[in-house]
């Protein structure tokens, strides 16, 4: 195993309770954000690390998972027992990581990053994890890739380019398992999304991802309100009036 890209000491292994690893919108009152954080399994070991590291090494730490959405996933995972994982936009392998550890052995988790000087970090950690042989990094134009891949996934995690949210969906709805989950992060934009005069490119996109899905006759979902907003969609099962 190779040398992690950080340092901790041996009371470092677990995150402090109550502090928040990931981005959180203004929309939550930060008192219960931090209990949320607090009563929230801590991360421990290289995820622990990798955590604390981005946390104080980059500019934006809020792009990685956040505590409570990152165990999120690991219970998506793990009450349907899934074995591949797509997830769009790796940042520095935070969540990646919590997703491998969820797969269990044989899982696989298929990471997309854009940067390569963000994917040679997140390759750094993943060496660094007992579960980074789980992950399998690819380095380019997420639309590009995903085109190129087999489904189906059992679990599809979005959190990258704002502005392509919608052509993610469209690009993953039909690689999605029959009891698979598409969850996407950012639904708020920080209160962008509800504010009706904010038309940037990317708080537009969030709002026609959020419209496509809830339009789409196929799915079910429902926006959660942790983090900066979480949607999950799943196929709608059979029967009338479900």
């Amino acid at each position: 195993m190779a040398t992690p890209p950080y340092a901790n000491p041996p009371d470092a292994q677990r995150t402090a309770p109550g502090r928040n690893l990931g981005a959180v919108s203004s929309l939550v009152d930060p008192a219960a954000a931090a209990y949320a954080d607090a009563k929230t399994s801590p991360f421990a070991g290289p995820l622990a690390g990798a955590a604390r590291w981005t946390a104080g090494n980059t500019p934006s730490p809020g792009m990685m998972s956040g505590l409570v959405e990152a165990r999120l996933l690991e219970a998506l995972i793990v009450v349907a027992g899934a074995r591949r994982v797509l997830e769009i936009g790796t940042f520095t392998g935070v969540g990646a990581m919590t997703m491998a550890a969820a797969v269990g052995p044989g899982g696989t988790v298929t990471t997309l990053e854009v940067d390569e000087k963000t994917a040679a970090l997140a390759r750094r950690h993943f060496d660094s994890s007992p579960v980074g042989d789980r992950i399998e990094l690819i380095v380019g134009d997420a639309l590009q890739t995903i085109s190129q891949l087999d489904g189906p996934f059992d679990l599809v995690y979005i959190d990258a380019w704002k502005s392509d949210y919608p052509a993610y969906y469209d690009a993953v709805a039909g690689k999605l398992s029959d009891r698979g989950v598409i969850a996407a992060d950012n639904l708020f934009r920080d209160g962008a999304t509800l504010d009706p005069d904010a038309h940037d490119e990317g708080t537009v996109a969030i709002r026609e991802f959020a419209d496509r899905i809830q339009r789409d006759e196929r799915m079910h979902n429902a926006l959660l309100t942790i983090g900066d907003g979480v949607m999950l969609a799943w196929r709608a099962p059979a029967g009338d009036g479900v």
